[in-house]
Parts: C-alpha cells; sequence; structure tokens
C-alpha cells in the first residue's frame, strides 16, 4: 500500500469511524460488538480501496460492508433471531433487491437519524457506571476516534493499560445492559453531565498536563473541541452545553502563548497577548453569548465561559476586570462549590482588594482534606505571600508546591521561583482550573 493511500484511508477513518459506530450500535444494542463491526469494515476498505481507489461515498462503503460482516455473524453464530430480524428490516437488504436498490437502501441508512445516533454514542460512552477514566478513555477511541496508542500517549499510560481499560469499559456497558439511547427529563440532565465533565476533563488535561515533560498538550484540546461542537450541534437547546464550548473556545486561544521558545510555561499574566488566536476568541464569546441567551440560571461552564471571557476583552493584563472576576467567583461557588473554585477565588480576590484579602481565602482552606497534595494550594500561598512583602515564607511555599507537582516543566518553574535570587521578571501565579482533583 502506498503512503499516500494509507493516509487517504486514516483520514476517511477519523472523519466516519464515530457516525459508523454510532449507526452499527442502535442496529446490534452493544457499543463493543459494534466497534469490532467497525474495524472488520476498515480491515476491508484497507484491502480493498488501495486497488480500486476511495469510493465516490467512503461512508456508505464502510456501512454496507460493516453491516454485510454483521448479517454474517448473525447467521453464522445464530444470534438472537429478534436481533437478526431488527438488522434485516434496517438494511433493507434482501438477495432479491438489485444492486442499485441496495446501495440506496444502504445510503438512507446511513443518513437516517445519524445525529440521533451520534448523540446516542456519546451518551453511551459516557455513562456513569463506568469510572470516570474509562469514561474518558472510551469517548476518546469510540467518538474521537482515536487508536489505543494515542490515548496511551495522550496520558503518558502504557498502551496495555489503556487497552484493558477500554475492554474492561465495553463488558461493564454490556453486562450492565446499558440501553443505547439519549435519557429523557430528569435522567438527561444527570447524564448530561457525566458527558460534558469527560469532555472538560480532556480539556484541562491538554490546557495544563498534569504529568510527563510538556506544559500543554495542544491535540487533547483540539480533540475535546471538536467534541464539543458536535455535541453543540446535536443539542443546540443546551445552555451548559454552549458554555463548555465557549470556554474551551476561549481558553484554547491562549495555547500559543502559554509556552516559551524553550517549551517553558508562560503564565497568564505575561503573556504576549498578541498571540493569542482572535478567531478562537471571537467564536467563544459567540459561543458564550448563545448560551447566556437561551435564559435560566448560570451554570459551572456558562460562569467559567464569562470568567475566561473577561481575560479575553482585556488587551492588556493590567486592564483585567479582576472585581467582576471575583464576583464571577463568588457566583461559581454557589453552583459549584470546591475547595478548588474556591483557590481560583482567592487569586481573585487577591488581585481585585489585595494580597491580604485573597491569602485568608487560601488559608481557610489548609485544613480541606481534597486540598492535601494540592501543589497549586501552596503556589496559590506562595504568591500572596511575596505580595505582602513575606519572602521567605514565600520561598518554602514555592518548594512545597514543586514537591506535590507532578508536570516537570511546572516544576522547574516552581522552583525557579524558590530561588534565593530570582529575577526580577519571575512569573507570577498562575490562572488555576477548576477542574476537580481525581
Amino acid at each position: 500500500m502506498t503512503e499516500e493511500a494509507r493516509r487517504a484511508i486514516e483520514a476517511v477513518w477519523r472523519i466516519e469511524a464515530a457516525r459508523l459506530i454510532a449507526g452499527l450500535a442502535r442496529l446490534v444494542r452493544d457499543v463493543g460488538v459494534a466497534e469490532e463491526l467497525a474495524q472488520d469494515a476498515l480491515v476491508a476498505a484497507l484491502e480493498t480501496w488501495p486497488r480500486t481507489g476511495v469510493p465516490e461515498n467512503p461512508g456508505a462503503w464502510l456501512m454496507a460492508a460493516a453491516k454485510n460482516r454483521a448479517l454474517d455473524q448473525l447467521r453464522r453464530y445464530k444470534m438472537l433471531e429478534r436481533k437478526n430480524a431488527e438488522l434485516a428490516a434496517e438494511m433493507d437488504l434482501a438477495h432479491d433487491i438489485a444492486a442499485r436498490e441496495r446501495a440506496e437502501a444502504i445510503d438512507d441508512a446511513l443518513s437516517d437519524d445519524i445525529g440521533d445516533d451520534l448523540l446516542r454514542l456519546v451518551f453511551t460512552a459516557c455513562h456513569p457506571v463506568l469510572s470516570p477514566e474509562a469514561r474518558v478513555a472510551l469517548t476518546l477511541k469510540l467518538v474521537g476516534g482515536l487508536t489505543t496508542a494515542e490515548i496511551a500517549r495522550a496520558y503518558l499510560a502504557q498502551e496495555a493499560t489503556i487497552a484493558q481499560r477500554l475492554v474492561r469499559a465495553k463488558r461493564t456497558l454490556s453486562e450492565a445492559r446499558v440501553p443505547f439511547e439519549v435519557p429523557r427529563g430528569a435522567e438527561l440532565e444527570a447524564r448530561l453531565a457525566s458527558v460534558l465533565e469527560v469532555v472538560y476533563l480532556v480539556f484541562n488535561e491538554g490546557f495544563a498536563a498534569t504529568a510527563g515533560e510538556d506544559w500543554t498538550r495542544p491535540a487533547l484540546c483540539e480533540e475535546a473541541l471538536r467534541l464539543g461542537r458536535v455535541l453543540a450541534g446535536l443539542m443546540p437547546q443546551e445552555r451548559e452545553v454552549h458554555g463548555l464550548v465557549a470556554l474551551m473556545e476561549i481558553q484554547a486561544s491562549r495555547l500559543p502563548a502559554r509556552v516559551g521558545p524553550d517549551g517553558a510555561p508562560v503564565l497568564l499574566m505575561d503573556q504576549d497577548r498578541s498571540r493569542w488566536d482572535p478567531l478562537l476568541i471571537r467564536r467563544g464569546l459567540a459561543a458564550l453569548e448563545r448560551a447566556e441567551s437561551l435564559g435560566g440560571a448560570l451554570g459551572p461552564y456558562t460562569l467559567q465561559a464569562a470568567i475566561a471571557a473577561c481575560h479575553a476583552r482585556a488587551r492588556v493584563a493590567a486592564a483585567t476586570d479582576w472585581a467582576r472576576i471575583a464576583a464571577l467567583y463568588d457566583a461559581l461557588a454557589q453552583v459549584m462549590p470546591s475547595p478548588v473554585v474556591e483557590l481560583n477565588r482567592a487569586v481573585a480576590v487577591g488581585m481585585a482588594f489585595g494580597p491580604a484579602a485573597g491569602l485568608e481565602i487560601a488559608d481557610s482552606l489548609l485544613e480541606e482534606p481534597a486540598m492535601q497534595g494540592y501543589h497549586l494550594l501552596p503556589s496559590v500561598r506562595a504568591d500572596l505571600l511575596a505580595k505582602l512583602g513575606r519572602v521567605e515564607e514565600a520561598r518554602a511555599e514555592w518548594k512545597r508546591a514543586a514537591g506535590l507537582a507532578g508536570n516537570a516543566r511546572e516544576k522547574a518553574l516552581l522552583m525557579a521561583r524558590a530561588s534565593p535570587t530570582p529575577g526580577k521578571d519571575q512569573p507570577r501565579a498562575a490562572k488555576l482550573s477548576t477542574r476537580r482533583k481525581e
């Protein structure tokens, strides 16, 4: 196979995989089986397309190949007659149908309810019966189209570990008989929170990597953004979906400025804002406006997007409306109370009303169980202490933060802050993420 043909097939697969698996899962009611059928179709494409060329409608070709494979399995292993009948009826591929009619039926099956199928796949992959780690891995695999190796690289895990996690996740869904459906009513709200959390976790890991040598992983941010945009298109009336997309668009706009030429972190107050992506900022502000226009109380993602918008609108760091940011964190603490939100609020209050006020909030978190071992608490306290002239205390806190940090770049930055002869241009405290500590 030529390199050009391989790249073409990979590109088609990345585009079509989620829709293909979603359509098949609707038929066989098992995401594990659906993924296997889709992989079989990919193998068939790898064998056929280098000789025949990529077909005009590659999605329909893959769907037809997968459905034919499904019929073969149903007959060979004598699976449930009900599923056999449903699949046969859905495909409408009886042997007496002429070739042209069969092709038209395939196209219709591919296009019918494809949005609903994809939404069902997202809700299934993010089902609360799975652990957060399993939801993330399964969503990236089934909906994002990432390979097991790509997921392992993204999360600095062994490929075998990710593979086992995926196998267990699919087995859990099957054994729990999780229906392939979009829930309704109160259950929809609860399940949507799980879906949004998965996308949020993927984005945050890309925006501020928890471990490894790289400060950011833009590819993960891009994947989370893609998932968020798909979700917004499928659920246009859900405010928090647009709020999360707004947050990610605005945060992603800063990625080019978050690292220096040597890969070292450049924190928010020191970034060259001319490097922020104006298109992503415009998209984010538009998504925020959409979220706010849908009415009702603002949720946690929309509030975080409003905070990010305050930074995006400030052409220089000194123009940041910290008082509004502090007020927004007050609101966020009401709808999503957590020690990490309080720590964010401490930073904002310290910037708006002075370091003593911020330190008072940060100090109130010292006994919180969830903050033990959380490196950003001593990091924030160090910055506030330094602003109050308590330099030796600040250095001790920066050293403690460095000892707790898992990311090599962040650890080096914190150790530099703790140096007894810091340069006058040392970067200031990082703007925190409100992600929960897992």
